[in-house]
C-alpha cells in the first residue's frame, strides 16, 4: 500500500482526504490512500513516519508549516524563501519539505486581478500568510499584515481604521477565523469601509461562505473562498510526491 496523508491539529475540516480519495478512485490507484494524522506536536513526525509502512508524502497544515522546518533534511528553496512548509516528501528516511501555497495563491490571485495592483491586507501572521505575502511580493502588490500582535504584524486589528480599508481594495483573510465549527466568528474588521470596489480573498472553504465572504458580498465586494487555491495545490504536492 502507498500511503499519503496530512498533519495538523484539528483535521476534522480538512479536504485532503476527500480529494486525494476521490483521485485515486478516478484513476484506478487501488493500492494508493490518504489519510488524517492529528499529531500533537511537530516533533512526533518522525515517530509517526516509522509507524506508517509505505508512506511517501505528507501535506501540512496548521499549526505546523513553520514548527515542522527544523524536523527536515532539506528545504525547498521557495520554501525556504517563504519561510512556511506545506508539502513534505519522503525518500526512505530523507524528508524534503515544499511549499505549494504559493502556487495555488497565485492562481486564485491572478484570476481575480486580471493584471490590477491594488493594494492589500493580509489577515493573519502564520504559514498560510508567509505564502501569501510571497505570492503579493511576486506581484509587485504592495501589502500590509495585520495580527492580534505587533509583534508578528505590521499593525493590530485594533489600529485598523476605516480609511485603512478603504484604501486597501484586496483583503486576504489567511486565519482560521470562520472555519466550522466557528462558523460565527469574522476578523474582527470596519465592514462598513467595504464597498464594489474591493476584492475578499478567504483561505478558509469550509463553510463555503464564511461570515467574512458574507459580509463582502452583502456590501458589492468580489468574493473567493479557498478552494480553488486547494485543488491547485493538492495537485502541485501530488507532482512532487511523484517527481513530476
Amino acid at each position: 500500500m502507498i500511503r499519503y496523508g496530512l498533519i495538523g491539529k484539528p483535521l476534522s475540516h480538512s479536504f485532503s482526504q476527500r480529494y486525494f480519495t476521490e483521485k485515486f478512485r478516478r484513476e484506478g490507484l487501488a493500492d494508493h490512500r490518504y489519510d488524517l494524522f492529528g499529531i500533537d506536536r511537530a516533533e512526533d513526525l518522525r515517530t509517526l513516519i516509522a509507524a506508517t509502512p509505505g508512506i511517501r508524502g505528507l501535506n501540512v497544515t496548521i499549526p505546523y508549516k513553520q514548527t515542522v522546518m527544523p524536523l527536515l533534511d532539506a528545504i525547498d528553496p521557495l520554501a525556504a524563501a517563504v519561510g512556511a512548509v506545506n508539502t513534505i516528501k519522503i525518500e526512505g528516511d530523507r524528508l524534503t519539505g515544499f511549499n505549494t501555497d504559493v502556487e495555488g495563491f497565485r492562481q486564485t490571485l491572478l484570476r481575480l486581478l486580471n493584471k490590477k495592483k491594488p493594494r492589500a491586507l493580509v489577515l493573519g501572521s502564520g504559514g498560510a500568510s508567509r505564502a501569501v505575502a510571497f505570492a503579493l511580493r511576486e506581484q509587485g502588490i504592495k501589502f500590509r499584515v495585520v495580527s492580534r500582535s505587533r509583534d508578528r504584524g505590521d499593525m493590530t486589528y485594533a489600529l485598523l481604521e476605516p480609511i485603512v480599508v478603504d484604501v486597501c481594495t484586496l483583503i486576504i483573510n489567511t486565519t482560521p477565523l470562520g472555519m466550522h465549527p466557528d462558523v460565527a466568528s469574522m476578523p474582527p474588521l470596519p465592514y462598513e469601509a467595504i464597498g464594489g470596489k474591493h476584492v475578499l480573498i478567504d483561505l478558509v472553504y469550509n463553510p463555503v461562505e464564511t461570515r467574512f465572504l458574507q459580509e463582502g458580498r452583502k456590501r458589492g465586494a468580489v468574493i473567493a473562498n479557498g478552494l480553488d487555491m486547494l485543488h491547485a495545490q493538492a495537485e502541485a504536492s501530488w507532482r512532487i510526491w511523484n517527481g513530476a
